[in-house]
């Protein structure tokens, strides 16, 4: 079963009929309360897949819900992002218990927006796969204040000016949540730090393998993947914390390394490249002396 392809929803419309909803009122953004899905299916498909966005507040006592590399239960109230393509699976008893809200937009509602292109930008949507966002009671009734208005605008009379009071709903909601992240990374900072001391572990490891003289550099994809979080969220964090990106640490790592070379055995330079991944002698020679301002002989000399 794990091995079948996600079951893909392409539009609103066929998502409210796979979940038992109304037909929705705008074929291009719906927003629902989780209260109405009162089910899940015996038959349903272990993974899905949606053709549209969806942010969903929603807090659980009986379901899981498996997203990227992170599950989630729900305990508490969390937000979500879900980006057209990318693959869910919820898991629960076949009575679910479950309230909060979700915002479907289809991305054709943004069409010719500026917001069509900006979405793509918010590193949430991307780093969601691996980081959900835990509200406050204060921040929810924001954002389901934030949802109750769409819905109450697309229920009204549509006019030429409701698309825009939509759109500008969906960039209040989206600009808040950057805020609310925000705030998440100062306040999850002590997680963020268990993060840090096994971002160094594995560095160190890494280093001190033939990894290095075989593969060269890790790379922050490989780092982020063995630390299982996104890349975008691994360097937000360490921005957030240290002030440089991963690749820095990367480099940090490397030059401190190096410098052990130096001091403690009798390699020549060239050696020393080969054995932390550079092809080129001149590659590493440059990239010490960009971080040390001397090269590397001038670096031993100075210990002689």
């Amino acid at each position: 079963m794990a091995n079948h392809q996600p079951h893909r929803i392409k539009s609103i419309s066929e998502f409210h009929e796979f979940r038992d909803l109304p037909k929705p009122e705008h074929p291009l953004v719906s927003v629902y309360n989780f209260e109405d899905l009162k089910r899940l299916n015996e038959d349903e498909p272990k993974s899905l897949m949606l053709d549209f966005y969806s942010i969903a507040l929603k807090r659980s006592s009986n379901a899981k819900m498996r997203y990227g590399q992170q599950e989630y239960d729900f305990k508490e109230g969390v937000l979500l992002f879900i980006s057209p393509g990318q693959v869910f699976s919820i898991e629960g008893n076949a009575e679910l218990k479950h309230t909060g809200w979700s915002l479907l937009i289809h991305p054709d509602f943004l069409w010719n927006t500026p917001l069509a292109k900006k979405i793509k930008q918010y590193e949430y949507f991307g780093y969601s796969v691996y980081e959900a966002l835990h509200l406050s009671d204060k921040e929810e009734k924001m954002i389901i204040g934030i949802m109750h208005n769409i819905r109450q605008e697309y229920q009204s009379n549509i006019d030429k000016f409701s698309q825009d009071v939509i759109i500008a709903q969906i960039e209040l909601l989206l600009t808040y949540a950057e805020r609310f992240y925000n705030r998440q990374f100062i306040t999850r900072k002590i997680s963020n730090h268990k993060i840090l001391a096994r971002l160094e572990n594995l560095l160190e490891d890494y280093f001190n393998s033939e990894t290095l003289s075989k593969k060269g550099l890790p790379t922050v994809h490989y780092i982020a993947e063995n630390l299982n979080v996104s890349p975008n969220y691994l360097s937000g964090m360490l921005k957030s914390l240290t002030g440089q990106s991963t690749q820095q640490h990367i480099h940090d790592k490397l030059i401190d390394k190096a410098k052990e070379k130096l001091t403690t055995t009798n390699l020549s330079i060239s050696e020393i490249a080969f054995e932390l991944g550079f092809e080129h002698q001149q590659s590493f020679s440059k990239l010490f002396k960009t971080k040390t301002t001397i090269s590397p002989l001038e670096f031993r000399q100075s210990f002689n």
